[in-house]
């Protein structure tokens, strides 16, 4: 056993013993609550203990089970309420609604551009795969966000879904030039209803909600942005005709 040096404790109240022969210590302990102070000499440490009031030994009062009696800290008993919701407001929870039906939508347009870009007397597979590949992105950001908000126990309500138009031809444009621009404007509206999202987590003191629609969108939906924007300038350099098969071939490969 190491030595222990100096005055092991001083206490109002004493019932110490040492704690084992190879730690090293003199271990003293009151009923009341102690404030240790704790020296290093040689080999050993001097730990004193002076009684102070109920205070625990950090001086932060933090009483678990009387914190539980809160209300908003209660389990649900009723079955048609969420186990886990906690501190997710109602217009949070519409906001995420709102957004699944937006991406839902968008997956939905591009699903038409897809279907007409692979008509066999259009034939442009490269904007036909672009435009699948769009589609199935945007319905996988509107499992997420069901996904998001099953996990802070919200109630996943689907809306309708506008029916896109089945031709995007163009007489001045093209329809590749056409659809692209299309779907830019697609993105930066996703984008501007994302924008909301998070400007609703914000106002609702919602920061878990407000970094998710950080960390999982917003970084992505501007690269898709700055992506399509140069498809877009691309496009009219080239004009219609040969120039857009090369395009294709691009996207294709």
């Amino acid at each position: 056993m190491f030595p222990v040096m100096g005055s092991a404790a001083s206490l109002s109240t004493m019932r110490g013993a040492s704690i084992g022969p190879n730690l090293g210590w003199s271990s003293v302990y009151s009923s009341s609550a102690l404030n240790l102070e704790s020296k290093r000499r040689g080999v050993g440490f001097v730990v004193s203990g002076k009684a102070n009031g109920n205070y625990p030994l950090t001086g932060v009062v933090f009483e678990p089970f009387e914190e539980l009696k809160k209300g908003d800290l209660t389990v649900p008993f009723a079955p048609q309420i969420s186990l886990a919701r906690q501190r997710y407001e109602d217009e949070c929870e519409a906001a995420i609604n709102e957004q699944i039906n937006v991406e839902y939508n968008v997956s939905y347009a591009y699903h038409a551009m897809y279907a007409y870009f692979d008509r066999d007397n259009v034939a442009l597979k490269g904007l036909a795969k672009f435009f699948k590949d769009s589609s199935e992105e945007e319905r996988e950001h509107a499992e997420k966000l069901m996904k998001y908000q099953n996990e802070r126990g919200g109630r996943v309500k689907l809306h309708s879904i506008v029916s896109p138009p089945s031709e995007f031809d163009h007489v001045e444009k093209g329809d590749a030039l056409y659809a692209m621009e299309l779907a830019l404007s697609f993105e930066k509206l996703t984008n501007e209803k994302l924008l909301n999202v998070h400007s609703v987590a914000d106002r609702n003191n919602d920061p878990q909600m407000a970094d998710f629609i950080e960390s999982e969108f917003l970084t992505e939906q501007v690269e898709a942005i700055k992506k399509i924007s140069d498809y877009v300038t691309q496009l009219r350099l080239v004009g219609k005709g040969h120039g857009v098969w090369h395009f294709d071939q691009m996207l294709l490969h």
